[in-house]
């Protein structure tokens, strides 16, 4: 979700595009069902350039077609890419999860890498920046298509099995240069946070091989409670459009029909974003509210019942507790985003992440049986701007955990946060 620093002026007559171009590696044709492989079993492979904006770059990508499971626990296939830097060092790899925030497959890492081109791939393009420091220090760099091959945004759970079986697949290919005693460290921010912090919560239970492997995870502007988060923007300049994208990635990933619930000028809304990636809603949405979608007799979203349902599935307060140290960064000054955080008591925030919720959240982690958290709060910055002292801290975060230090703490002197309640 941080991407909106790639908005222009021109994104507002870039209508977003219905699904992704055909490409036979995506799709699995085998005559064995995928119920039988294990999650994480590589189907298929390619070794192509990584490309930057459609042109190659001298990084070779081995893009891997997987088993997983999707929000539903249905065996699927998916992709990740292992950039493999020259020279670099098997012992170590970064799991690098993306903020690509779209509702089309088409704007998927692997897509981008791969060498296509679409406007909401461009926030890949961007993420090149903060990919090539971990290339140049000799890590293989995996990237998971976090959201699956049908783009289901916001299904937290999903995002993380994803991640976990590209790790999987990445350590048991020939192809990577990894096995399965490489070291891993896990980075997010935004939409990459809610991957990497579903990863570590679920590996102990899904994939405990992995968890083994993991020497830490550095996440920021992380979404803790999405039934807060949707009245922490509700009416909000920047980011109220998101809400409508979550609505879509909820109904896709689960299987929720919203049509009873909504008005006709929220169906056309929802109609309209039904593949739009986050570029094509930041600040194109000032002022827009839930209520503003719903029939009115629905006004109060704790009146529809499978948007309750869907809702706790993917709140992370209602998650297992990591056993990686953690390292979490957070904004508060969503004022600069055209969020204002002290409406209905919520606090506080970057914009579009509640900052009461993330300290709550390591706050629990940390009373749950894992000392090493370490949180740090930007009082003075929103949701991007939060990225830039970050990301430096964070990589030098993992440097310190792959040479085998000691994972700081702070669980002490973390303030207190918000209730970890699903309802708003």
């Amino acid at each position: 979700m941080a991407a909106f620093a790639l908005v222009t002026a021109s994104s507002a007559i870039c209508a977003p595009q219905a699904g992704a171009a055909p490409d036979a590696f995506y799709e699995y044709t085998g005559a064995t069902p995928l119920s039988a492989f294990e999650p994480g079993t590589v189907l298929d492979t390619r070794t192509i350039p990584y490309h930057v904006a459609g042109l190659p770059a001298p990084v070779t990508a081995v893009q891997l077609l997987y088993r997983t499971t999707d929000a539903q626990q249905r065996p699927t296939v998916n992709v990740t890419s292992v950039l493999v830097p020259p020279g670099g060092n098997p012992a170590k790899a970064i799991a690098y999860q993306s903020f690509y925030d779209s509702l089309n497959p088409e704007d998927s890492p692997s897509r981008a890498i791969a060498g296509d081109v679409s406007f909401g791939g461009l926030v890949n393009t961007s993420e090149t920046a903060l990919i090539a420091p971990s290339l140049a220090q000799g890590y293989s760099v995996i990237v998971a298509d976090t959201e699956g091959q049908q783009a289901d945004f916001a299904a937290g759970p999903e995002y993380g099995m994803n991640t976990l079986d590209s790790i999987r697949a990445a350590t048991h290919s020939p192809d990577t240069g990894l096995n399965p005693g490489t070291r891993i460290g896990m980075i997010g921010y935004s939409g990459g946070a809610i991957a990497t912090d579903w990863a570590a919560a679920l590996a102990p239970s899904y994939a405990p091989d992995v968890n083994d492997q993991l020497v830490g995870a550095a996440e920021g502007g992380v979404l803790v409670n999405p039934a807060r988060n949707l009245s922490y923007v509700s009416g909000s300049t920047g980011w109220s459009g998101v809400a409508a994208m979550a609505v879509i990635g909820i109904a896709r990933s689960y299987d929720v029909d919203f049509a009873p619930y909504l008005n006709p000028h929220g169906a056309q809304i929802i109609d309209k974003l039904r593949y739009a990636s986050i570029a094509n809603v930041l600040f194109q949405y000032p002022g827009l509210t839930w209520q503003q979608l719903a029939k009115p007799e629905y006004a109060d979203p704790n009146s529809v019942p499978p948007f309750v349902d869907a809702v706790r599935k993917i709140d992370l307060g209602l998650a297992p507790t990591p056993t990686i140290p953690m390292f979490i960064g957070q904004g508060a000054n969503g004022v600069l985003e055209g969020t204002d955080g002290g409406r209905r008591g919520i606090g506080p925030g970057d914009g579009v992440m509640v900052a009461g919720d993330v300290r709550a959240l390591a706050d629990q982690y940390c009373d749950t049986g894992n000392p090493a958290i370490e949180y740090q709060q930007y009082d003075l910055l929103s949701h991007v701007p939060a990225m830039a002292p970050w990301m430096p801290a964070a990589l030098l975060w993992l440097n310190d955990r792959f040479a085998g230090q000691a994972a700081p703490g702070n669980c002490g002197s973390i303030a207190p946060g918000n209730p970890l309640t699903p309802e708003l």
